[in-house]
């Protein structure tokens, strides 16, 4: 049965449709909150299963119009942004449940990735349901009901993180918090058609949160583009010293031109006899290729081997760890099931899943040289409710086939829409990369959203937040090179050398002229700004290198040449190679070519 909730009475909640409601005036904070209220009563009559706690909508008025009271120079980069949270996430004097019939507690404080939205302005609408102890990727393991796939309500809407992908993709909120220990935060975002964040562990503080598998867990994010979920990540991410899995390493740059793409052999792909599905994901990696992404075979066997252990051997253990205090309450069966099995591991089996898991992250890490990123289906099917409720085990571990293995391999993971089968159903895929390489990954998941389905939600309409563009990050500084420097020229290994990564091929603005200077030896360009000029832009290169090694490279560069801001076609400030006046008074202007590689090649002509 389809949802019959209509699709013109949801709102734009996207965080840049909002933002600009509120600068003109068209929209205050108070006005969203009593529409949402009522958004939120409509769809409760289609599902009422999505929410376990909803804040009163008296309280959401007092929140609005705390915010309203504010100066507008002092509001904060989610001003009046609603937003909704899983119920295993604590926010001081609201019950925690973990989807048990009763509240295990009221939390005294909120935990740290939330407090920093709330500081950033956002309003809390509500907590979500989920997989009971989010245990599972199905969303129908609760005493709250099940949650269902918002174009479908016969099918199951992922989980554990289950009513809070719905409350994004149903409109009822611009984002939201989930978990992802297994794929609780990529599953239902593939079944919902909206974008799931999985963030490398610790860049998310999981104080707060009660835990699955405590050394694996990480909060994720689920809204309806790439570019809003990165900016909420950037908001709520934060070294918390309370936790002591948090961390904040040095990003991991990612080439965004040409970036090599392993995808499994095809004798590993497995769909579980959806064809639908399967035909979704080979005209993704099609697509992938039309963006000039190379695509890499490679074994994955010994990912799947990794994805295993995360039930199949000791980290289970880990659940009942946490959840071993409660086992007096009323836990689904399956979930009792689960947890109580776990008990039969011992310590030493605990050190043996340990020791094999970091025999096959070794393993992986070779097979991982031979390109940048992974490119899986987000869940290779989608099941019915009552076919899960009738086989609740299997059906379930088919789900996290291709999520299973990203924590364990302390990997970053982005689940994007990818079409729709032909009875109406949304299928996923998932970029995971490195570790701490959470900017680069999302700027290229970004791009395949919007390659290969550029719509999100169950409204289906057209991304309306911009692109997301590669921008510089602690540690890591972006540099435009002109000449010498490029790709195939020869001071790239200038570059290389320093572990700097390729990011795209792009333009000046068009204010920019060009010169060959007289005598260098090699050959070397000076890039000029002229404000009273209107011309073709300059072909550049941007690079992305740690900052430690900005300077060294920094040290390299002769007069007449040096490093300033270069502004680009697009509006973005970069640092880049400029010329001294002085450098351009004995050269030849050659801005006509347009750039160097064409100047270049017409002088060997």
């Amino acid at each position: 049965m389809t949802v019959s909730v209509s699709k013109t009475e949801m709102l734009d909640l996207s965080l840049d449709s909002l933002a600009s409601a509120y600068a003109s005036g068209d929209l205050t904070p108070s006005v969203l909150v009593a529409r949402l209220c009522d958004a939120i009563d409509a769809y409760e009559a289609v599902d009422p299963a999505v929410w376990i706690h909803r804040i009163s909508k008296q309280d959401l008025l007092d929140r609005a119009a705390e915010l309203e009271a504010g100066a507008a120079a002092d509001r904060g980069p989610l001003f009046g942004i609603p937003f909704a949270v899983k119920d295993n996430v604590d926010v001081a004097g609201l019950p925690s449940t973990m989807g048990c019939p009763a509240p295990l507690y009221i939390a005294e404080e909120t935990s740290f990735a939330v407090q920093n939205l709330l500081d950033a302005g956002a309003i809390l609408v509500g907590k979500t349901n989920l997989d009971q102890f989010a245990t599972g990727l199905v969303g129908v393991r609760s005493p709250y009901g099940a949650p269902r796939c918002v174009f479908n309500r016969d099918y199951v809407s992922g989980g554990s993180s289950s009513g809070s992908a719905v409350a994004v993709a149903a409109g009822l909120a611009t984002f939201s918090f989930g978990t992802d220990t297994a794929g609780s935060g990529r599953v239902p975002a593939g079944f919902n058609n909206i974008v799931g964040i999985k963030p490398t562990r610790g860049l998310l503080s999981t104080s707060g949160v009660f835990p699955a598998n405590k050394t694996l867990d990480c909060l994720s994010i689920f809204a309806l583009s790439t570019a809003d979920g990165d900016r909420i990540r950037r908001v709520a991410e934060g070294f918390d010293p309370e936790d002591p899995f948090s961390r904040a390493g040095a990003p991991v740059p990612l080439p965004l031109e040409n970036p090599r793409i392993g995808i499994p052999m095809p004798d590993q792909l497995t769909f579980f006899g959806d064809d639908a599905a399967a035909e979704l994901f080979n005209t993704a990696v099609e697509k992938a290729e039309t963006l000039g992404w190379e695509i890499v075979t490679f074994d994955y066997e010994p990912f799947r081997a990794t994805a295993e252990l995360l039930y199949g051997s000791a980290w289970v253990a880990e659940r009942l760890a946490a959840v071993k205090p409660y086992l007096d309450k009323d836990l689904h069966p399956v979930t009792r099931q689960i947890i109580e099995d776990a008990g039969g591991f011992d310590a030493t089996d605990a050190f043996e899943a340990i020791y094999a898991a970091q025999r096959l992250h070794t393993r992986c890490a070779m097979i991982a040289k031979d390109f940048d990123l992974i490119l899986v289906p987000t869940s290779p099917t989608i099941y019915r409710v009552d076919a899960v409720e009738d086989d609740p085990i299997t059906l379930n571990s088919n789900l996290g086939t291709y999520t299973n293995f990203v924590n364990l391999l302390d990997m970053a993971a982005v689940s994007v829409p990818a079409g729709f089968r032909a009875n109406g159903l949304p299928f996923g895929v998932t970029l995971v990369g490195p570790g701490q390489s959470d900017d680069a990954l999302a700027v290229l998941a970004d791009r395949l959203h919007r390659g290969l389905h550029p719509r999100s939600g169950m409204q289906d309409s057209p991304l309306a937040a911009p692109a997301l563009s590669v921008r510089d990050s602690d540690g890591l500084v972006t540099v435009c090179v002109v000449g010498a420097h490029l790709t195939g020229m020869p001071l790239n290994s200038q570059l290389t050398e320093r572990n700097a990564t390729l990011l795209e091929t792009t333009r000046t603005a068009p204010d920019y002229r060009f010169y060959a200077l007289a005598d260098s030896v090699p050959p070397k360009p000076g890039l000029s700004r002229d404000p009273n000029f209107d011309g073709p832009g300059i072909e550049v290169e941007l690079w992305q290198m740690p900052m430690e090694s900005f300077g060294s490279f920094v040290a390299l560069i002769p007069q007449p040449l040096g490093i300033g801001t270069v502004t680009l076609a697009d509006g973005r400030n970069v640092k880049g190679f400029i010329c001294e006046p002085a450098g351009i008074a004995t050269a030849t202007e050659i801005t006509h070519y347009g750039g160097w590689r064409a100047y270049r090649a017409d002088a060997a002509a």
